[in-house]
């Protein structure tokens, strides 16, 4: 129980870490965007009647009027719009990409564009007891003031494109959304076009509406538009807002100025690189942002965001001097399983003495700023099966062969591997000295990747079975190997250099894999799985021998399961197979 609790702290913990405040404005976007998706849905239902659109805004406030769900939305405009704010300020640089400046000038006009149907829709309920619906919104819009109708036309633009673009930053290195872009590009498309549809033919028939006197005085009464005085209030509150507006912004653009005069007067800071080429930038600057301040090549796939590791630099020298690592900074490092002081995140480190470092990621194979088509170019986020694959004993086996016998016989031991891979649905990947990783689940689920992985084990086992006979004569030991199985989250995509590019997996469960296998020498083993693969297969419980292991960066003991002959994989990946057939 005691373990159950401190791993369950840990988990929090962790979580907690890997919170900052992009996540935190995320979330908030996303329930807004939610907020959108369906105060838009409501306004297509005029391309019906009006009966239509007054059914429909019936259920859509009772749903995020009720207490519950409106705290969380007005909580959610309230810091989303404050973090705003926070990104005008702090931002620095505004040339990583055209989008993402025009994605916060896009949010920074939401309110100035918005702010006089929100003052006359929801404080004149809230303050005189209005009861402003379609009919009354719609009469303004379309009668009283024709000109709002294209301003609140221009607000449903920005707004959405604004929360489209935040999806597509959020989304973009998620391994669904190659093959749902298509589709989710309909819906951007589709959604917002009948919304302004619905607006137009519900004006229509306003307009026809307002020919009767009847129709005037059951919709366009004092006690659902307001008196004269009530409007002018209202009116007032809508300038008073924008003035406090605008000198918000105004103060965010000002504490800009302040800051930057305060690191001129902080003095410059130099950045050399490891290849000659030193800067000298202001104190503050991150190291990622000293870069593409003098257009400096430095790798980033999430553009700076904290939310990958390519712009990972190694600090050259003593690391005393430089600021610890934030919470969102130590949660992505302690994902990619280092705990060497001297490795950074770029986009993080804020240097306040003169520094030396050498990038870690080759910034030609991927750049804060280059635009590419092809998710896996620009690095992807999936979900693998990694399987590491090791030659037992290649080191004597070179002491007693000639050089160009050893190679052979590597060889054809990789050739089995990889044979093995392949027939079973796998792509072989890195070939390390006489080790291979392969990758499972590019093209297939979680379950069938690791069935697939099983499998390939199995067969691995019996390839070099039939390898070790053909080279009986010529070995005086056979080959021996050992693999280790794990899946997880990483990251695919191409690393290298200009025409040395190499597609490959990065992340922690690749390297976990490569950790098991290692371990199956202290095992005693051929094969260990890990438990999150033993369950996506479907294996039973009893299947595979259970054991607690402790691997290397992982502060959490880990449970495996220990195969002593690899072969044995096989008959229980067909059981799994004639039980689901």
């Amino acid at each position: 129980m005691n373990r159950m609790t401190a791993f369950s702290h840990e988990n929090v913990r962790t979580l907690l870490r890997g919170i900052g405040v992009r996540q935190v404005r995320l979330v908030c976007g996303l329930v807004l965007f939610s907020y959108l998706i369906s105060h838009f849905l409501n306004h297509a239902l005029g391309n019906i009647s009006l009966d239509a659109l007054a059914g429909g805004v019936h259920y859509h406030t009772m749903f995020w009027q009720s207490l519950p769900v409106a705290m969380t939305l007005y909580t959610a405009m309230l810091i989303h719009g404050s973090l705003g704010f926070w990104a005008l300020y702090q931002r620095r640089q505004f040339t990583w990409k055209a989008v993402e400046p025009l994605q916060l000038a896009l949010g920074l006009s939401i309110p100035v564009l918005v702010v006089m149907h929100v003052v006359g829709a929801r404080l004149g309920d809230t303050l005189f007891g209005q009861e402003k619906l379609y009919p009354q919104e719609l009469y303004v819009f379309w009668v009283a003031r024709p000109y709002f109708i294209w301003q609140m036309y221009a607000v449903m633009i920005i707004a959405w494109l604004h929360g489209c673009i935040g999806l597509h930053f959020w989304l973009r290195m998620k391994a669904f959304y190659a093959r749902t872009a298509p589709y989710l590009l309909a819906a951007a498309v589709l959604v917002p076009a009948i919304a302004i549809l619905g607006i137009y033919q519900a004006g229509r028939t306003v307009i026809a509406n307002n020919e009767d006197p009847q129709w005037r005085a059951e919709n366009l009464s004092e006690h659902q538009v307001g008196t004269k005085a009530e409007q002018a209030t209202l009116e007032t509150i809508v300038h008073d807002s924008l003035i406090g507006y605008f000198a918000l912004i105004g103060i965010a653009l000002l504490a800009r100025g302040a800051r930057v005069l305060h690191e001129r007067r902080g003095g410059m800071i130099a950045l050399s690189y490891g290849n000659g080429r030193t800067v000298r930038v202001p104190r503050g600057l991150s190291v990622l942002e000293a870069s593409l301040r003098n257009n400096v090549p430095h790798a980033s796939v999430c553009g700076g965001r904290a939310r990958c590791s390519t712009c990972r630099i190694r600090v050259i020298g003593d690391c005393g001097a430089l600021p610890e690592p934030s919470t969102r900074e130590a949660f992505v490092l302690a994902r990619v399983g280092t705990t060497d002081p001297s490795i950074r995140l770029a986009c993080q480190l804020r240097p306040t003495t003169d520094m030396s470092f050498f990038q870690l990621f080759l910034p030609s194979a991927v750049s804060a700023s280059a635009h590419a088509s092809n998710a896996s170019r620009i690095g992807e986020e999936r979900h693998l099966v990694s399987v590491f694959v090791d030659m037992r004993g290649s080191t004597r086996l070179a002491e007693k062969l000639l050089p160009f016998d050893t190679v052979f016989v590597v060889n054809r031991f990789l050739a089995a591997v990889s044979q093995a891979v392949i027939e079973c649905g796998g792509r072989p990947n890195q070939f390390v000295g006489d080790g291979v990783l392969a990758l499972f689940g590019l093209a297939a689920d979680d379950q069938t990747a690791s069935r697939q992985a099983l499998k390939a084990a199995a067969r691995i086992a019996a390839n070099v079975d039939e390898l070790n006979e053909f080279l009986s004569h010529d070995l005086r030991e056979p080959i021996r190997f050992g693999i280790g199985i794990h899946g997880g989250e990483v990251i695919v995509g191409d690393i290298g250099c200009r025409d040395h590019m190499v597609f490959t997996a990065l992340g922690d469960a690749v390297n976990v894999a490569a950790r098991l296998q290692d371990m199956t020498k202290s095992l005693g083993c051929e094969t260990i799985i890990s438990e999150e693969v033993r369950v996506a297969a479907g294996l039973s419980d009893g299947d595979l021998p259970q054991q607690e292991v402790s691997i290397r960066g992982r502060t959490e003991p880990m449970m495996v399961r220990v195969v002593a002959e690899t072969k044995t994989l096989s008959a229980l990946v067909d059981k799994l197979a004639s039980v689901a057939a």
